[in-house]
């Protein structure tokens, strides 16, 4: 499970706070044949993300809109998160099929300024 503070210190020590890069949902998929294996499957840019102090989750959501979450944006209201909000646990909204999934990992693309979030299925 991962929290916020882990989102907050990963996104410190591989992109150094990098305000352009656009937060995005990578998609690892289990092999039939051995679920311990995961493979890349795609990804997709997040649209919005929301704070939910019910269910202590910070929830991200894919809405095939125009807009895009940056580092730029997120960062600051995490920042100044006191130390409960900071434990939330990082969900992912992706669609009707896949909702409430845990994102398990993080990843970059230094290329195209593409922070990730992984969630497997």
């Amino acid at each position: 499970m991962k929290v916020i503070i882990d989102l907050i210190e990963d996104i410190r020590e591989s992109i150094a706070n990098a305000e352009d890069y656009v937060l995005t949902a990578g998609l690892l998929k289990e092999e039939a044949n051995d679920p311990a294996k995961l493979t890349y499957a795609g990804e997709a840019p997040l649209n919005t993300y929301d704070l939910d102090p019910v269910r202590r989750q910070l929830v991200f959501h894919i809405d095939k809109s125009d807009s895009r979450v940056t580092v730029g944006e997120l960062m600051p209201l995490l920042l100044i998160s006191d130390m409960d909000t900071m434990m939330y646990e990082l969900r992912m909204d992706v669609n009707a099929q896949y909702n409430d999934m845990e994102i398990v990992g993080f990843g970059k693309n230094e290329e195209r300024k593409k922070y990730l979030l992984f969630i497997r299925i």
